[in-house]
């Protein structure tokens, strides 16, 4: 319906081709192939989600967009004028919090921490029936180990500021993120990406292990490891296995025939046993003291690979694909890939629709065996490849996490999903709301608040979204954008929020490329081969004549000099007959002409992001409908 309206609307008009139209022109064959094989509901012709580990929003944005800028060393924030605030920590919340330990800043030199408890019950028990206020009791965790400054399980009310999260802090400057996005439900990891991509935790089986802590009336609600006959380089026994039974996004795309993966570093065997098992071997250490050796299995961590607890999806030999360009469609590799393959496609110019990252665990941003800047290194090397490359016009990135990590986040989102098992602690023991008529228990949420990002040249820019949105909200986004249909099945996907909140599709935000060590702008967006334009402002269309009571007039062949969103103001002068004007600050507005037949007048004044601002004038000859 947008593509349609939008095209009828610019071929009245202006007789312009769409932007994701005219920007796959001249692009190789292998691109075009991907870029205009199916259409799309939006602009969007690529979603990349980089789905990042264990952070709430306040660890990360507590104080955004005011960064401390005390500690010599330390890259520089400052925020652009009038950027908006975020739901965050200010006031009483930092100087007289209800938890037993008040907030506190993180510096860069204290990246490395303690991993928090963030099982699906002790995270309910934190929130203490919406209080807010046992977060150092029921899931601080602190050790001589990992101790940050003696803080001991008091570290959990701890948060980093753009001092130290400096490029997440510099995206939100320039594109749009959320303060208002949840998990679907409480727990870890897995509960965190088969929410992502399937919208329901339940249908889990227990193949081998204790349910306890792992599956709750069906539901998985911990990190059980995906069962030995799915993947072969998941986790040694003793421990508990499942598989996941039902739909995910990945048989919703197949039945499309849209190319997609799910990209993880550390996938792609290190060496293959006699029986043709695979081993995954891949290790590396990151910034941070120590080596990730001590607490994962390596790069790999098997149950942050969602699609491998679905027959249907894995891939249990993690065979490599027939080819670079067979990446993103159907062969061996059955669409589970290594992040290295994501590199390979994209300089191939093979990049799949829909592309799922995660990083190894050194760079995935985990306490206790990664950091914020080890995580930072990966978002910003994948974020600056996307931009360079000719995918970026069509392209919309997400940046998501899968849980909180137990860290203290003030915000408890409204309980969508009731649950009354044993396991649930939110309001006493066995109650997370009462559960009655729910399909499905063992599901409570929405969980923890967590950061959710939009870099694209579609997002609106400095912007900050406060629409509810869940984990299901970027699947909701995924079926709704490729006409996919709903995952069925009491998936949350059918009542997820919107995300589209966050998008410009009148207009575009430039590509920003950071220093993936600072943070900081590395250097301006790779030049362009036309000379920059000035502001302008174009109010179409030009003399017109109707003889309808309403007319829609349009401003989206404006200009800024920059590149980044205007915004649009609409008049009349004196001079005019009067009319109506519904939508007079968006770039097409509807007007009533109230005061019958006449020319009537209109003026279009257009502001860019630094202020400069440019007019235009249009006129509509309003004549009666004649009579017979």
């Amino acid at each position: 319906m947008f593509l349609r309206s939008l095209l009828k609307r610019q071929c009245a008009a202006t007789l312009l081709l769409p932007v994701w139209v005219s920007a796959t022109m001249g692009l190789p064959s292998a691109l075009m192939a991907q870029t205009t094989s199916t259409s799309t509901a939006t602009p969007i012709q690529h979603v990349v989600v980089i789905f990042q580990e264990n952070v709430s929003f306040d660890h990360y944005f507590a104080t955004y967009p005011v960064a401390a800028n005390n500690t010599p060393g330390e890259p520089v924030f400052r925020a652009a004028p009038n950027t908006p605030p975020v739901n965050g920590l200010n006031g009483p919340l930092l100087t007289n919090n209800p938890n037993s330990v008040q907030p506190f800043r993180l510096s860069r030199a204290q990246a490395l921490t303690c991993d928090q408890d963030h099982n699906y019950g002790d995270e309910q028990k934190a929130m203490n029936g919406g209080l807010m206020n046992k977060f150092v009791e029921a899931v601080g965790v602190g050790s001589a180990s990992c101790d940050v400054g003696g803080h001991g399980t008091g570290i959990v009310m701890g948060y980093y500021d753009g001092n130290t999260v400096t490029a997440l802090w510099n995206y939100a400057q320039n594109f749009a993120m959320s303060d208002n996005s949840f998990g679907t439900t409480f727990g870890p990891s897995t509960p965190g990406v088969i929410n992502l991509i399937a919208g329901n935790t339940h249908g889990a089986t227990l193949t081998a292990g204790s349910a306890s802590g792992n599956v709750s009336a069906g539901s998985v609600i911990g990190d059980p490891r995906p069962d030995p006959s799915l993947d072969d380089c998941t986790l040694a026994p003793p421990r508990a296995y499942i598989t996941m039974s039902g739909k995910n996004v990945g048989d919703l795309l197949n039945a499309k025939g849209i190319t997609w993966g799910f990209f993880q570093g550390g996938f792609k065997p290190t060496s293959t046993k006699a029986d043709g098992t695979a081993v995954c071997g891949a290790h590396h250490s990151g910034l941070a003291v120590g080596d990730d050796a001590t607490t994962t299995s390596g790069d790999y961590i098997p149950h942050h690979q969602g699609f491998m607890y679905y027959k249907q999806t894995a891939n249990p030999h993690h065979l490599p694909p027939a080819s670079v360009a067979k990446i993103g469609q159907t062969d061996q590799a059955n669409h589970q890939y290594d992040m290295s393959d994501f590199t390979a496609a994209l300089a191939a110019g093979v990049m799949p629709a829909v592309s799922y990252l995660k990083a190894p665990a050194y760079q995935d941003g985990h306490a206790a065996y990664s950091t914020p800047l080890d995580e930072q290194i990966f978002v910003v090397n994948t974020i600056n490849a996307i931009m360079q490359s000719p995918f970026w016009s069509s392209t919309a990135i997400f940046i998501a996490y899968d849980d909180s990590d137990g860290w203290y986040d003030h915000v408890m989102g409204p309980i969508v999903s009731p649950s009354a098992t044993p396991d649930d602690q939110l309001v006493g023991a066995g109650n997370c709301g009462t559960g009655t008529g729910q399909a499905y228990q063992g599901r409570c949420g929405y969980g923890p608040r967590l950061p959710l990002m939009l870099i694209s040249p579609y997002a609106k820019v400095n912007f900050v979204d406060h629409t509810l949105a869940d984990q299901s909200s970027i699947l909701k986004f995924i079926e709704d954008n490729w006409n996919l249909g709903r995952v069925g099945d009491n998936s949350t996907d059918a009542m997820a929020g919107s995300l589209l909140g966050m998008f410009n599709f009148q207009s575009t935000a430039l590509a920003v490329i950071l220093d993936p060590n600072s943070g900081l702008a590395a250097t301006t967006p790779p030049p362009s081969t036309t000379p920059s334009s000035p502001t302008t402002a174009v109010a179409n269309p030009k003399n017109a004549v109707t003889t309808n009571a309403q007319f829609q007039l349009d401003a989206t062949a404006s200009t800024s000099s920059d590149g980044k969103a205007l915004t649009f103001t609409w008049t009349q002068p004196a001079s005019s007959p009067a009319a109506t004007i519904t939508g007079a600050n968006t770039s097409t507005p509807l007007v009533q002409f109230t005061s019958g037949p006449g020319i009537y007048t209109f003026t279009l004044t257009v502001t860019d992001s630094s202020g400069k601002t440019a007019t235009d004038t249009t006129t509509v000859n309003y004549q009666a409908r004649p009579h017979g």
